[in-house]
């Protein structure tokens, strides 16, 4: 095997942690982690939302650690891949956990009446979930002021990633991972061919979505020899119409009162609600085929480089 080569002298990078991009990513390693501890000490957490809430806080700690700390080592110019692709694309899907963890972690588990806290049933178990709900907020921003700061700007030639649809696409993902969620949640997905054929739609674009940016992280397009950027435009508008059709169909074999119901059922239970999980796909199946078409827009407008 080879070794890797350093551009600059020395094998430190000073400006990965000194620069205005580097310092936004320590803000987000420190953030993570009092966010976590917080709830671990006293703040608690439960059930699928709270465990969830947790890994986000954890996973991107660590990731952000792990950037940090090869681009610091200078290690990153080892590995065989677009690194800037790579950093802001983890970035964009960590504001996006950031702020669902954000959202949900004080709706779940927060009371401003001390007595109906959940765990510790007291104020100061109430005060560590503020605190963390305080945190896991502004590292979100921190996270988003980082893409704002690493986005592609006109005159300077960045990677697919780093544009608005390269951004986008990382949107798309984590869309459907939500209507992912939302589908094995109880949804009856599995009553009609109608809503089969809408899984399907989910479970393609989100595959050669991800194929799209797996794509661009990994800096493998020159290995194709057709033009990446015209079958990327040709997807997300393959992308588009499949869209359009479930966003027709789904509602109508949900909500329609000869297939489903207009209305959510009073006996229905909270949390483990059909109707709930249909409304929720229908709402992000919308979200979805907004963000495709936007996509669609953009993608007109630029070329990008690897």
């Amino acid at each position: 095997m080879g070794f890797c080569t350093m551009d600059s002298p020395g094998y430190l990078n000073l400006s990965a942690v000194a620069s205005l991009v580097g310092v936004v990513r320590l803000l987000e390693i420190a953030l993570g982690c009092v966010t976590f501890s917080l709830v671990c000490h006293d703040g608690g957490y439960g059930q699928d939302y709270g465990n969830f809430c947790v890994f986000v806080w954890c996973f991107c700690f660590a990731m952000s650690t792990l950037i940090v700390s090869f681009e610091f080592t200078r290690l990153h110019s080892c590995l065989r891949l677009s690194w800037d692709n790579l950093t802001i694309s983890f970035a964009m899907l960590a504001s996006l956990m950031y702020l669902t963890a954000s959202t949900v972690y004080p709706i779940y588990f927060v009371r401003w009446d001390c007595a109906r806290g959940l765990g510790g049933n007291n104020c100061e178990s109430r005060n560590f979930r503020l605190s963390a709900s305080v945190c896991s907020a502004l590292a979100c921003v921190a996270y988003m002021v980082e893409v704002h700061l690493t986005r592609a700007k006109p005159g300077h030639v960045r990677g697919y990633m780093a544009t608005p649809p390269g951004l986008l696409k990382v949107v798309q993902v984590y869309v459907a991972c939500i209507i992912f969620g939302a589908l094995v949640n109880g949804s009856q997905y599995e009553r009609y061919i109608a809503t089969r054929w809408c899984v399907a739609v989910y479970s393609l674009c989100f595959i050669l979505t991800a194929a799209v940016i797996l794509l661009n992280i990994s800096g493998r397009k020159a290995a194709f020899r057709c033009p990446t950027d015209r079958f990327v435009v040709l997807f997300t508008f393959f992308a588009l119409l499949l869209y359009l059709s479930a966003a027709i169909i789904w509602p109508i074999f949900c909500f329609d009162s000869k297939y489903g119901s207009p209305r959510r059922p009073s006996h229905c239970p909270s949390g483990r609600c059909p109707w709930d999980s249909q409304l929720v796909i229908t709402i992000f199946t919308y979200i979805n085929l907004l963000l495709y078409l936007v996509d669609l827009v953009y993608s007109q407008k630029i070329r990008f480089v690897g």
